[in-house]
């Protein structure tokens, strides 16, 4: 993959298997909310009366990305006429992992488990699979081959970012790192972050911070104030995550830094895009998919299960790099936006369902 110039566009579209070309640029703007073709088959006889039950089982609920990513989730649980009952672990593992119990007990039609540690989930994974519960478990590993695997494609997402980086930087220079291990997502963009830095021997990580919790944006910020104050060399901060990101454009918008560190995040969510594009924001470029969409894509993957097709065990959403100039260029606000502008992101061949309209 060579170094992605920061063009000012919106998206430099990274699709799993292609190169990245010339920047898309919209002709006609396309709705995401509408339905774009018609079904292909018959619903199966099981949806016609709604009584498909997809138990959702989060670990955390807080957040733009989250509540985004449950709002597509819902939108497409009422496409397909099933009912989506959701839990929350708040960010307590093992209050998540009891709520994926009680799916099991109550005998869920599927189930979906967004986020997690793979230790305290896999237990109750296992007993879904055993009961024959059909299961999908999104950026967790579900530590069972009968279960299908969701994800982001978290290396390329840490690779769009750090060409961004790169670039930003001239390839070299003092970097801040947030990162919290014990999350796939975060744990595979590490992985990219370490190889980053031995193919760019340029680039120094000074100090990592981070945390996850309830306020995990305002908790980043005062690690972030911390480490730049005794860090005064640092020219940009690594935060593949979008509230580590704003926590860390908080951090250095308040010490007055922010025309000389910038931020290389990951995800997206209409406040995401307000902080990029607030006048002063350091926060210049991030790489992410459309998180509603990803909701969309677990709940299609889980009503599949339940009408007996095949749905690959491993299925990956591409993300695409978006630039604080391409934002501001074609004034763009909100995530609604922007997925009517490029509709690729919204993914529709990945869990198409073929009596669904897509």
């Amino acid at each position: 993959m060579k170094p992605a110039r920061l063009l000012g566009v919106v998206a430099l579209l990274a699709l799993a298997g292609c190169s990245q070309g010339a920047p898309a640029r919209p002709s006609a703007p396309a709705s995401t909310s509408a339905p774009s073709s018609a079904p292909t088959v018959a619903p199966p006889t099981a949806f016609a009366g709604g009584n498909i039950r997809i138990a959702l089982v989060r670990q955390l609920s807080s957040g733009d990305y989250f509540e985004q990513w449950l709002a597509g989730a819902q939108a497409e649980a009422k496409a397909l006429n099933v009912r989506l009952e959701v839990s929350s672990g708040d960010g307590n593992n093992d209050k998540q992992a009891l709520n994926l119990e009680q799916a099991v007990t109550a005998k869920s039609d599927a189930i979906i488990v967004d986020h997690g540690f793979a230790q305290t989930v896999q237990p109750a994974v296992k007993k879904a699979v055993t009961a024959g519960i059909p299961l999908v478990a999104f950026d967790v590993d579900p530590g069972s081959p009968q279960a299908v695997a969701l994800t982001q494609d978290d290396q390329k997402i840490a690779e769009q970012a750090l060409d961004a980086l790169k670039a930003g930087t001239g390839g070299s220079g003092e970097v801040l790192y947030v990162y919290v291990a014990g999350f796939a997502p975060l744990d595979r963009r590490n992985e990219t972050w370490e190889q980053f830095k031995k193919d760019n021997p340029g680039i120094k990580q000074v100090a990592r911070i981070g945390v996850v919790n309830s306020s995990t944006a305002s908790a980043v910020a005062d690690q972030a104030k911390a480490a730049l104050q005794a860090n005064p060399g640092v020219k940009a901060i690594f935060a593949p995550y979008d509230e580590f990101a704003k926590g860390a454009a908080l951090a250095v918008k308040e010490l007055g830094l922010a025309d000389k560190i910038k931020i290389y995040g990951a995800d997206i969510s209409t406040a995401d895009i307000g902080v990029m594009t607030a006048p002063g924001s350091p926060w210049v470029a991030t790489s992410a998919t459309d998180p509603a969409n990803v909701g969309r894509v677990a709940v299609r993957a889980a009503a599949l299960l339940v009408a007996g097709e095949n749905v690959d065990r491993e299925l990956t959403v591409p993300p695409s790099l978006i630039t604080q100039k391409g934002l501001r260029d074609a004034g763009i606000t909100s995530v609604e936006q922007l997925t009517r502008a490029f509709p690729a992101l919204t993914t529709p061949d990945v869990a198409r369902v073929p009596w669904a309209a897509s």
